[in-house]
């Protein structure tokens, strides 16, 4: 007998489960029904309400984040994990923020993943990241502030050294804040931080980047806070 006419399968009489497709939006990971939600599903989905005041953006295998129209679909059929980032348009759009150079593609997702404004400056011959309303633990006088991070020639092979503060920090109990100073980047006076890295804990090509140097930058914020 041919395989065309062989007995059709007995029905199991369970009904077929519906495909579902995994997409990660930000750092979370979700189920998705739809082979082809509109971006504006996926904000919902990802409780970017309203959907209206964020952009929603692909990830591609290199290159610049593209971003996806509201109600325009993507196609989830495609094999693998479809990954995606998100960013307050309140925060960016129509504000004449500054893209002065570009940055790889982990410091691109990481700033965008942040909800905050940031820009990339060119200033004279000096690059910056500056990052505004970056929160400040408890004890200084400002909850948050703006921040910024000079790129060096060779970046992310060559180390991001120290932080710039605007407005300059000080402790509520009055203690002062030792190895600082004043410098001028972009028009503004920013307070400078001296503080390095150490051999024991040096710059490491290939896994260190702008997230890693502000989650140092943090723990410089506490150690700060925890000295007499």
């Amino acid at each position: 007998m041919s395989d065309d006419n062989r007995s059709p399968r007995p029905d199991s009489g369970k009904p077929d489960k519906p495909q579902e497709y995994k997409v990660q939006i930000d750092k979370q990971v979700f189920e998705v029904a739809d082979p082809k939600p509109t971006a504006r599903a996926l904000l919902v989905l990802a409780g970017k309400m309203p959907p209206e005041s964020f952009a929603l953006y692909k990830k591609g295998k290199g290159g610049q984040p593209e971003r996806i129209p509201l109600d325009d679909e993507v196609d989830l059929t495609d094999p693998g994990i479809e990954r995606f980032v998100t960013l307050p348009l309140d925060q960016t759009e129509g504000l004449g923020i500054r893209r002065d150079f570009d940055l790889p593609e982990e410091d691109r997702d990481w700033l965008a993943s942040l909800g905050l404004t940031y820009e990339l400056v060119g200033a004279g011959n000096i690059l910056g990241v500056i990052i505004s309303g970056w929160p400040v633990p408890l004890g200084y006088d400002v909850e948050r502030v703006d921040v910024h991070v000079r790129i060096e020639a060779g970046y992310p092979d060559t180390q991001i050294d120290m932080a710039y503060f605007d407005p300059p920090l000080t402790r509520l109990d009055g203690c002062v804040i030792g190895a600082t100073c004043s410098e001028v980047f972009d028009g503004r006076s920013w307070q400078r931080w001296s503080r390095h890295r150490t051999p024991a804990n040096p710059w490491r090509p290939g896994i260190d980047s702008l997230e890693t140097h502000f989650a140092l930058v943090d723990d410089w914020l506490a150690r700060e806070l925890a000295k007499g």
